[in-house]
């Protein structure tokens, strides 16, 4: 099968290619290397430096493409809040342009990543995929707008959408020197280098962490399954709901951080203090289930951190809005 990615560079989207790749594919992508690193493209992909705003690029690198896995997005949910500008273009405005390309070249399939930024503020948790969206922040927004769009031109244009709904992913190919997101990675970047973690809040906001490898043969099935056509399916654990400091104390055993004693700072506004997703749809039609704890994952983590080399952090993204509210862990540039 001919397969393209979109943010082949980042995260979430090299880990699919490699993985895919290994299954016999035929992978393609494109990145404009903002959230990503060159050296995660798998070397059997076709790249494209291409950015995904572009509709006439788009639609002549999906030429004769069978499923699109749609993943590139700056997924910067508290950023959002004082950069909505660049996070809502390279969100929803992207989105838009590729299911355009996509509907005008007649791909079969196309497989969305959202993100549960969509849900917001639930009273019931785990969120579920029947739940009311309310996000809360211009990401979620956007994430909501881009899966609306896609619905509406593959019932138009006849091509198959399923939307799958990761949450908090980490793993090794995470960026780990960015000071807007991924706060495994910034975490184990900061204690490798013996510094101390900086916590926002009160550091109870509780999350289930991904692992990356949990959820690739969702997508491996997402390609081909027809009870997963115009479904929205959340993808990854509803165990090991855990604390951001709990987090952090993992982190600091399994990197032998001695002396944890994190750095408190002021909330960010908007930020959801419980959230976790319900896996039972997934484990119904992907047959999901977590094989790897919070702890592996740190550990795969950390082992390719250090092997990658620890890095300085980079502030690469305009903070567009700055007031009383931004965080100074930006304008003061806490993390470095």
């Amino acid at each position: 099968m001919k397969i393209f990615i979109t943010g082949i560079a980042g995260f979430l989207g090299s880990r699919i290619a490699t993985d895919l790749l290994a299954k016999g594919h035929e992978v393609a992508g494109c990145d404009n290397l903002i959230g990503g690193y060159l050296d995660n493209v798998p070397e059997d992909a076709e790249f494209f430096q291409v950015d995904c705003q572009y509709l006439n690029a788009m639609k002549k690198l999906i030429r004769g493409q069978d499923v699109v896995i749609h993943t590139a997005c700056t997924a910067y949910e508290g950023l959002s809040v004082f950069s909505p500008h660049v996070i809502t273009h390279n969100t929803f405005q992207i989105s838009s342009t590729v299911f355009t390309a996509c509907a005008d070249n007649r791909v079969r399939r196309v497989v969305n990543c959202s993100s549960m930024a969509r849900y917001g503020h639930q009273e019931i948790i785990p969120f579920r995929e029947d739940a009311l969206p309310v996000p809360v922040d211009p990401y979620g927004v956007s994430k909501l707008a881009a899966e609306q769009v896609g619905r509406v031109l593959s019932e138009v244009h006849g091509f198959e959408f399923v939307n799958l709904v990761p949450h908090n992913i980490i793993g090794a190919h995470q960026k780990y020197d960015d000071p807007f997101r991924n706060v495994a990675s910034i975490m184990i970047n900061l204690m490798l280098r013996g510094r101390q973690p900086i916590v926002y809040g009160d550091g109870q906001q509780k999350r289930c962490f991904t692992d990356v490898r949990d959820i690739l043969t969702c997508f491996d099935q997402a390609l081909t399954s027809s009870a997963a056509v115009s479904e929205t399916i959340n993808i990854g654990p509803d165990e090991e709901f855990v604390t951001i400091l709990d987090l952090a104390k993992i982190v600091a055993e399994v990197v032998n951080f001695k002396n944890l004693d994190p750095i408190f700072v002021a909330p960010r506004p908007r930020e959801v203090k419980y959230a976790t997703c319900s896996a039972d749809k997934s484990r119904k039609i992907f047959g999901y289930r977590t094989k790897h704890s919070l702890r592996e994952s740190i550990e795969e983590m950390a082992r390719w951190i250090e092997k990658r080399g620890v890095k300085k952090f980079r502030y690469h993204l305009d903070v567009e809005i700055i007031n009383e509210k931004t965080p100074k862990t930006w304008t003061e540039r806490l993390f470095t």
